[in-house]
């Protein structure tokens, strides 16, 4: 029954590294921060999307996440994982940056510096016991350059969907639609701060509407009110430009 009752407590971690050194290196240092402090390494991952599956499957007190990954940094990871129903405390793991050094203690994030040393972990693990999850917002002013992929809640996962995939970005009530080839998504975010974030990519044909400049065919003169429409790769009806925005038609012709 001890035994039971001290699995319960036990802090739950997983590991988000992509070098399989690095992962062994932190199951080996928690394996020795157990002898003091009741945890259990729930899972590993080596990037975000494997991640983001796992802790669905073994949810976590507290993630070991990496900065520098390919396809997706550690940052970007973060603000997924607020996705999820309970959104695990972020400790992250790096080698000198000093940038996100002051970053992390202006914010008063935790941090661990590569190679990672068993008292500073476990230093860390402990005060997690009492944290909260890093804020959203926080984690946005960390990451100033635009995210590589929007996360989707859907059917109890959260799926990544690279930003270069999405054809236009349209608001309809709380909801925005994220429209690809292959289908449609829901996301909860502001069309406006998605405009300003993707700047560069997407330009608005409407005050409810975003279209990726990559995928604009062409533009035609449309009935009614609205005068022309636009063109998109991938999609076979043209969308209404709004009188507002009907510069941009000689602007990008």
């Amino acid at each position: 029954m001890a035994e039971e009752n001290l699995k319960e407590l036990a802090l739950r971690v997983f590991i988000v590294d992509d070098e399989p050194p690095a992962r062994n290196r932190l199951h080996e240092l928690l394996d020795d921060c157990s002898a003091q402090l009741p945890l259990v390494v729930v899972g590993e991952a080596g990037n975000g999307q494997e991640a983001l599956d796992g802790l669905i499957e073994s949810p976590a007190d507290v993630v070991l996440l990496d900065i520098r990954m390919p396809q997706m940094d550690g940052i970007e990871l973060a603000r997924h994982l607020q996705k999820l129903p309970y959104p695990p405390v972020v400790i992250f793991t790096t080698a000198y940056d000093a940038y996100a050094i002051k970053a992390f203690e202006l914010h008063a994030i935790d941090y661990l510096l590569k190679p990672v040393r068993l008292g500073r972990l476990f230093e860390a693990l402990t005060r997690a016991r009492s944290a909260v999850p890093v804020q959203y917002e926080v984690l946005r002013e960390l990451l100033p350059e635009p995210r590589r992929n929007l996360s989707i809640h859907e059917r109890g996962k959260i799926h990544l969907v690279p930003i270069e995939q999405v054809i236009f970005l349209r608001a309809e009530l709380k909801y925005i639609t994220v429209r690809t080839s292959e289908k449609e998504y829901l996301i909860e975010e502001s069309l406006t701060a998605l405009e300003k974030e993707f700047a560069g990519r997407f330009v608005r044909i409407h005050r409810n509407c975003l279209v990726a400049r990559s995928r604009i065919e062409g533009f035609e003169k449309g009935g009614g009110e609205e005068g022309w429409m636009v063109r998109l790769e991938g999609v076979p009806e043209p969308l209404a430009i709004s009188r507002r925005q009907q510069h941009i038609v000689k602007e990008l012709s």
